[in-house]
């Protein structure tokens, strides 16, 4: 019996483990059979979706990018294409390095090239073709295509490439590209073009190129690539091609402004000539200048050191941010504020004895013009007029002004870095200093104001545009680059809408006294001499500009002066007087008396743009001298100038 009880004791002992085991192994099912339904029916359409992308890979077709012209078509900016050694470093037989080594023994292959495929390849798949070297020679080409056999993912192809075919004409206006750094790539990501510039190296940095970007740099394409597990690349499953930039035209006339980066030489400075009956820009020059062509790929250091330490600063775009007291020329805007506030009359007089006294101190002017009315001031350049209108004006008065003709204030002209400069008045002296002496605003500051001195400082955009806005009647038009751009699909030019109008408001006879009185200083007045003989006639006003201040009793003499504390030439225009089609400003720096340097150059443009003419050899040398008055020899017809 007591083997019985045991027996039935262990059958009831294995029966509790049977069920047990049955019991884990069907739990252990049913979580298998929920897993399987979780993998299979909650979750296939994500894990379907990373299988497929395991087995295949998207890669971008990088855009070919819009060219740049000026307005009579000729190209400022274009492609070309040349040869790369490329490597896809998941079919190379070998270790990358070894590779490279090996590359390097049958072409040249530098320290630089190297940094920059191991950047290219941190930010890249394995199976994707990286440039190690650009823009291979022919004879490079030949020496590889030789020995291609012994390196198997390394391939030859054809790239397109940026150029600025002419180099340093024209550079701070177009602009140039760059690659992308980090800066660059973290304002992209933070962008909604993000995936749009998937695999593109360069981004526009300066100038058109800059600020024109999204139009430039088109759309990126793709390709599905289905890959093995290895990363290799087996088949292309779909395509969808990239769409080229748009090409730009520009108002710039490249002629124009190589005829002025010419004419100035090697002196610095910066010319603005817009077209005041639509805010045309026709040449923006700045000088000296630099080629945009050592930035694509990244300047080497030497040239780099050679344009940012040179004392010439080539590297400033001075029509846009060099700032400059106007001198003299800013007495036609300070008349047209006398008529329109009433603070003086077209036949009001005043006696200009070579200076002026205020507050125990002396104003000097150089030279003593007698009994002189607006016409006058303006023609003959009185600085006792303008001491005794800007007293009576006031600085606020005198900012209120000034300020809707665009001075001291952003144009908002189509590219990017432009200078504010300084308008004053007694609101600014406050928020620019600290102390409180230095914030309040002395009386006999305002005096210096009148002739374009004192705390004034504005670009020579500034000045052109608001020389433009008087030209024009008194109508305003926002200066800008732009025609319009060519779509690539279509071939269709679609012409860029002209900015509004704005009116001033000036009464038309106060526009025509100060415009009659610009003409008659180019007929009996400071610039007489540089435009006798003009085809046309046109208005200006010299101007002249203290580059560092002398002191109140020194006489200034050029002849004691270093260089570049010289005075600046300045000189703003426009023609034809009836009908204005230019309105131009510019500045000589350090170069003296405004009919002497700056006119010469102003009176060039207009022959070439109003007249159709251009200097001849040797009266081009002359006025790169500062020798020059009328022109010299015989002039030639613009159609004769060789194509840039």
């Amino acid at each position: 019996m007591t083997e019985l009880r045991n027996l039935e004791a262990e059958l009831t002992r294995f029966r509790l483990r049977l069920l047990a085991f049955a019991a884990v192994m069907l739990l252990a099912f049913a979580l298998l059979g929920w897993r399987l339904y979780v993998l299979q029916v909650q979750r296939h359409d994500d894990l379907a979706r990373q299988a497929e992308t395991n087995r295949t890979a998207v890669v971008p077709i990088v855009p070919n990018r819009g060219e740049i012209f000026d307005r009579n078509g000729i190209v400022l900016a274009t492609n070309y294409r040349s040869y790369t050694l490329e490597i896809t470093p998941s079919r190379l037989a070998r270790p990358l390095d070894e590779a490279i080594d090996a590359i390097g023994e049958v072409v040249e292959i530098s320290a630089r090239d190297r940094k920059r495929f191991k950047r290219l390849r941190e930010d890249s798949k394995s199976f994707e073709s990286l440039p190690i070297r650009m823009r291979l020679t022919d004879e490079e080409v030949a020496r590889f295509a030789a020995q291609r056999w012994r390196f198997p993912g390394v391939e030859i192809k054809a790239r397109l490439f940026r150029t600025y075919p002419l180099g340093e004409t024209g550079a701070h206006l177009i602009g140039y590209i760059g690659r992308i750094n980090q800066r660059d790539k973290e304002r992209i990501e933070d962008s909604d073009d993000a995936a749009n510039y998937r695999g593109t190296d360069y981004i526009g940095k300066l100038g058109v190129e800059a600020s024109y970007e999204k139009l430039l740099h088109g759309t990126t394409g793709v390709q599905q690539m289905e890959t093995s597990a290895g990363g290799y690349a087996v088949r292309r499953l779909a395509s969808q091609p990239a769409t080229p930039g748009d090409s730009i035209q520009l108002s710039i006339d490249i002629r124009l402004q190589k005829l002025v980066e010419d004419l100035y030489g090697e002196r610095r400075g910066a010319l603005v000539a817009i077209d005041p009956q639509n805010g045309e820009v026709l040449a923006l020059v700045s000088k000296p200048t630099f080629d945009p062509n050592l930035f694509i790929d990244g300047i080497d250091q030497e040239s780099w050191d050679e344009l940012n330490q040179s004392i010439d600063k080539p590297l400033l775009n001075r029509a846009l941010r060099g700032t400059y007291p106007p001198g003299s020329t800013y007495k036609p805007f300070m008349a047209m504020a006398a008529l329109e506030s009433g603070k003086r009359t077209p036949a009001t007089t005043i006696m200009d004895g070579g200076s002026w006294t205020f507050g125990g101190h002396t104003f000097r002017s150089g030279h003593a013009l007698g009994s002189v009315d607006l016409y006058r001031s303006i023609v003959h350049s009185s600085n006792v007029y303008y001491y005794m209108l800007a007293n009576d004006l006031g600085v606020n008065a005198i900012h209120d002004f000034m300020k809707p003709l665009g001075f001291g204030q952003i144009t908002g002209i189509d590219i990017p870095g432009e200078a504010r400069g300084v308008l004053p008045s007694t609101d600014w002296k406050r928020r620019t200093y600290r102390r409180p002496e230095q914030q309040k605003w002395y009386a006999g500051e305002t005096i210096s104001l009148g002739i374009g001195q004192g705390y004034n400082n504005f670009t020579m955009l500034q000045l052109a545009n608001a020389t433009a806005t008087l030209a024009d009647g008194g109508t305003h038009h926002k200066p800008h680059l732009i025609k319009g751009h060519q779509d690539p699909k279509t071939g269709a030019f679609v012409a860029e809408p002209e900015p509004a109008s704005e009116p001033m408001g000036y009464r038309p006879e106060n526009v025509a006294t100060v415009l009659r009185a610009m003409v008659g200083v180019t007929q009996g007045g400071t610039s007489r001499a540089v435009f006798v003989g003009a085809p046309y006639l046109s208005g200006g006003k010299t101007g002249t500009a203290q580059a560092v201040s002398i002191g109140a009793n020194s006489k200034y003499n050029a002849a004691k002066l270093s260089e570049y504390q010289r005075d600046h030439s300045l000189y703003i225009a426009f023609a034809p007087a009836d009908k204005p089609r230019i309105a131009v400003a510019a500045i000589v720096e350090n170069a003296g008396f405004g009919a002497v340097a700056a006119a010469p150059i102003v009176r060039r443009v207009m022959d070439y743009w109003i007249a159709g003419l251009v200097p001849s050899a040797e009266d081009m040398k002359a006025v790169q001298r500062g020798q020059a008055t009328t022109p010299i020899g015989a002039p030639r017809p613009v159609s004769e100038l060789p194509s840039p």
